[in-house]
């Protein structure tokens, strides 16, 4: 877990190793201890998500990976706080976008971008844009007329709170969607995550909801693999469907584990490139974005999502 083992700020305590924050945990004991390594008898397989903190880290123990844990992430949560307040006093709805590399987040960026612009036009969309280097995924973005700010995160392997605060103020300096206090709300702000499954699952940025890109190219066992991402996730988007003729993928499978996992995932099965599945997914992201009571927009939310699953189901006997 990253918290802890590498792109965070461990803060008092710890040393650099590498370039990278390190803790040496108790004073006395340096944390080798790995009794709480579960070891599957009949062929040895380890687990070492099996303690207290749900993670090992080499000269660390379970106790002060949990204390360290706990202080990072509750500077983070504090920031998200803000973030959160920030958005709503601005009128943007933050939508959290987490998937590996090469699900097609940002191709879904830019056609959703396009087909808001048709379907709604007085909606602002903006991005932020997270990745270890280059700029070119905020530059696909900004060619579509959006604004959008690049976040470049080095060696850390996902997006956290104050880095979306600093992303958001630029945005606002360069006199991108800035509402005033009380004005309707109906712009949505995309902040794609750095392509990984597993960390930034943890991260509270401030956002509405975090929604899953799972590319039908990746195998559908990827939601018990890394289940923190699929847990966390409101919305799970079943990518690049327009390449299930060719592959050995078993959509209904996909689901069944994802919803082992998360029993309330919403799923939309999409294809970003012919359009499959679009309009679902701009009938979700716009109750998003229409002034309502939180609890009836998620059940309109999850109502869309069904009918697009129901429409799907039935092309599909239909072949």
């Amino acid at each position: 877990m990253c918290v802890v083992c590498g792109c965070a700020d461990a803060g008092a305590g710890a040393t650099k190793a590498h370039g990278h924050e390190h803790s040496h945990g108790d004073e006395h004991g340096h944390g080798h201890d790995h009794g709480h390594v579960q070891v599957d008898p009949a062929h040895g397989d380890l687990h070492f998500g099996a303690g207290a903190a749900r993670v090992s880290v080499p000269g660390m123990s379970q106790a002060r990976t949990v204390k360290l844990e706990a202080d990072i992430l509750g500077e983070n949560r504090r920031i998200a706080r803000q973030n959160r307040s920030h958005f709503q006093a601005h009128g943007v709805t933050a939508l959290n976008l987490l998937s590996s590399p090469g699900s097609g987040k940002t191709t879904l960026l830019c056609a959703t971008i396009e087909a808001l612009k048709r379907r709604a036009p007085g909606v602002d969309v903006a991005v932020i844009e997270g990745d270890q280097q280059t700029s070119f995924d905020a530059d696909r973005i900004r060619a579509t007329g959006a604004p959008a700010i690049q976040v470049n995160t080095g060696k850390g392997c996902h997006l956290d709170a104050p880095m979306v605060a600093e992303a958001f103020g630029q945005l606002h300096s360069h006199d991108h969607h800035h509402h005033g206090h009380g004005e309707a709300a109906g712009s949505l702000l995309f902040i794609e995550n750095v392509g990984n499954l597993v960390c930034p699952a943890l991260w509270d940025l401030g956002e509405a909801a975090k929604v899953v890109v799972l590319s039908v190219t990746e195998g559908e066992d990827k939601p018990l693999k890394y289940p923190d991402m699929f847990a966390a996730a409101e919305l799970m988007v079943l990518n690049k469907v327009d390449l299930l003729p060719h592959l050995r993928f078993d959509v209904q499978r996909c689901i069944d584990m994802a919803r082992r996992v998360n029993p309330t995932l919403q799923v939309i099965q999409l294809s970003a490139t012919t359009g499959e599945g679009m309009d679902a997914w701009l009938d979700w992201l716009l109750e998003w974005t229409a002034p309502r009571d939180d609890s009836q927009a998620a059940l309109r939310a999850r109502v869309a999502a069904l009918e697009a699953e129901l429409s799907h189901a039935r092309a599909a006997l239909d072949r």
